[in-house]
């Protein structure tokens, strides 16, 4: 990134819209858009003050090319810190297109991903945390996603990381204070004291990197692998939960051969979806290949949806969950979801049917994927076997992997402190572990960073953002 160069992008998703947005963040800005844009009231743009909106034409030459609103901020009061313009135009591809194209020809630079979100950073208007979440804001799709991009953007994850920091640089400054007065002898740091905090330090950061998992699944989606024999209704299943024909439906056995992956949003949770292979003997290599990766998926799974043809023999389905049960695991959550009760009938039949696996298996549930049966039951089960608890703006939890790897480290190195100090070694190498943890903390919020770290990170985001 070049310093002080203005750039310029379409902030809004590629496409025809009612409106677009123009974004321009740079010392200059102002003055450059001045050279296309005439407004109404014939006063330019760098006599106006700070968040106000004028209404104009961006012209080129003597043409007009579009009417216009285009709203002013100024630096350090913006979202880069930055002088910023934001022209809000007609949504025509070819409008959007000509007046970035006209914005380029008078000096500004084509944006990289990300560019307006790493100059806010470097510009101390957000940490690095604070700036990963803007784009996990902008890719929410739940309202529990949205609320921990929220907590974070806001901040709630960078002060807690910085209260951890504080206390660790009192904790090294008291260490390294007695090195200074080594040879007198001084103990300014009561060693008692210092094991408390040191444990207090690390309790909080096992907290924050044990709730991975719950935020990991909250924002890619809580794993459910459909498995079960071929033709049991396991793509209808899917088919249905997701609006779509996502998988091909036959009466051909096995044609489903490999995973087919989605998500679906129920009472604001996301699940991911995984519609496997269905399990037989079979020969066919290639469709070994697929049932193969259906065992794979039950261990990666969360929630296991055991589909099973309700007309199949009660002496089959108890051969299938000797090959299924040994696989679930103790944290994941088994049902059994008997599928084609209208096939079967109601009746004593269906009595019947009701109590197999009936002492394996807690969750057992009984619908028609064909008739749409059940399946507003099957959701709520879903739900209760995710067990996610209730989300607030309040809570600190964590969802971004590059964070979760950093606070492991962070941990590893305090625990380190702590045997060090029940040990009695040096303070030379209590000092050492604990800038170490220190090093990772900032790491998360930027106060330690690469070029290499900055580009990953920005790269990923879309361009006018």
């Amino acid at each position: 990134m070049q310093e002080n160069n203005i750039i310029a992008a379409i902030s809004t998703p590629p496409g025809i819209g009612g409106i677009a947005t123009i974004r321009l963040s740079g010392n200059g800005c102002i003055g450059l858009t001045d050279t296309v844009f005439r407004s109404v009231s014939e006063k330019k743009l760098t006599d106006q003050k700070a968040n106000t909106i004028h209404f104009g034409s961006i012209m080129e030459n003597d043409s007009v090319m579009d009417e216009v609103l285009v709203s002013i901020f100024k630096a350090p009061h913006s979202f880069t810190g930055e002088d910023v313009i934001e022209i809000s135009c007609h949504g025509s591809l070819y409008i959007q297109q000509n007046i970035l194209r006209l914005l380029i020809s008078k000096g500004a630079t084509l944006a990289q991903p990300g560019e307006f979100t790493q100059r806010a950073f470097l510009n101390g208007k957000m940490d690095l945390s604070q700036a990963e979440s803007v784009a996990d804001l902008i890719a929410s799709s739940s309202a529990a996603t949205h609320r921990l991009a929220m907590n974070q953007m806001r901040g709630g994850f960078s002060n807690k990381l910085m209260e951890l920091r504080t206390e660790l640089l009192n904790f090294t400054s008291l260490i390294e204070l007695e090195l200074d007065f080594s040879e007198e002898d001084v103990e300014f740091a009561n060693r008692e004291r210092l094991m408390e905090t040191a444990y207090d330090i690390a309790q909080h950061i096992e907290k924050l990197a044990e709730s991975f998992s719950l935020g990991n699944a909250v924002k890619n989606g809580i794993p459910v692998a459909i498995i079960g024999e071929t033709n049991a209704g396991k793509s209808t299943l899917l088919n249905l939960l997701l609006h779509e024909e996502k998988a091909i439906v036959s009466d051909i056995h096995g044609t489903t051969r490999d995973v087919i992956e989605d998500t679906i949003n129920i009472q604001g949770l996301t699940f991911r979806l995984i519609d496997t292979a269905g399990i037989r003997d079979t020969t066919d290599e290639i469709e070994s290949i697929g049932i193969e990766r259906t065992f794979q998926k039950i261990e990666q799974a969360s929630i296991v949806l055991w589909i099973i043809d309700s007309a199949t023999e009660e002496a089959h389905i108890n051969e299938l969950a000797e090959k299924i049960l040994p696989r679930i695991a103790s944290h994941q959550k088994l049902i059994a979801v008997f599928n084609k009760v209208d096939v079967v009938g109601c009746g004593v039949v269906m009595d019947k049917k009701r109590t197999i696996l009936q002492e394996e298996i807690s969750e057992r549930i009984f619908i028609s994927a064909k008739y749409e049966e059940g399946i507003a039951d099957l959701q709520n089960r879903l739900i209760k076997a995710a067990n996610v608890p209730e989300i607030s703006e309040q809570d600190i939890i964590v969802t971004n992997m590059r964070h979760y790897e950093a606070l492991e480290k962070a941990l590893a190195a305090i625990r380190r402190v702590s045997d060090g100090l029940d040990l009695q070694i040096s303070g030379d190498f209590l000092s050492q572990d604990i800038r170490e943890c220190i090093h990772y903390l900032g790491e998360i919020t930027g106060q330690i960073s690469t070029d290499e770290i900055l580009g990953n990170i920005f790269g990923k985001f879309c361009i006018g953002k």
